[in-house]
């Protein structure tokens, strides 16, 4: 019998994140690796082409201009060897960044078992799965999401191993 393969898709950004401060490692980074530590998923990072500013408010601005146009480093082209996707991120503007539709918005998920994270600091999963079955057709989305407060990302290994 073939073993099931897990990837997680992910966007994160370090410098100044809401309620934390300047970090060298954004909390939706630090979540993605308590969960391949557990799944043993590989990890995919949605990169913007242009960096987002390092301070904070500023940088929301940005996301919310990038909105259905956010040019990323690197596409990922076939996701056919994954039966599991994470999908991780932070709640911008009510959903994920918008740098994910980017990555998800070419792939085929037929088939696919796709499960939700956030990181947020008080706006839960947002929309997050209501866009992740919009994007992600033919998908089977879990709807029961995580969603972990940024400022706890580090303490909430035991969060995630429970929800795994």
């Amino acid at each position: 019998m073939e073993k099931k393969k897990s990837l997680i898709i992910y966007f994160s950004r370090a410098d100044e994140n809401y309620a934390v401060g300047y970090i060298d490692k954004g909390n939706t980074e630090i979540v993605a690796e308590y969960v391949q530590k557990y799944t043993g998923a590989d990890l995919f990072k949605a990169e913007p082409l242009i960096p987002y500013a390092k301070d904070y408010n500023t940088c929301i601005k940005q996301a919310k201009e990038r909105i259905g146009n956010a040019p990323i480093k690197e596409s990922l082209k076939d996701i056919s060897e994954y039966d599991t996707v994470y999908i991780m991120s932070p709640i911008y503007w009510g959903t994920y960044a918008p740098e994910l539709e980017t990555v998800l918005k070419d792939l085929d998920f037929t088939g696919k078992t796709v499960r939700v994270i956030s990181t947020h600091e008080g706006s839960g999963l947002g929309s997050m799965i209501s866009d992740v079955k919009r994007i992600c057709k033919g998908a089977l989305v879990d709807e029961n999401g995580l969603a972990i407060k940024g400022s706890k990302a580090k303490q909430s290994e035991a969060a995630i191993k429970s929800w795994l």
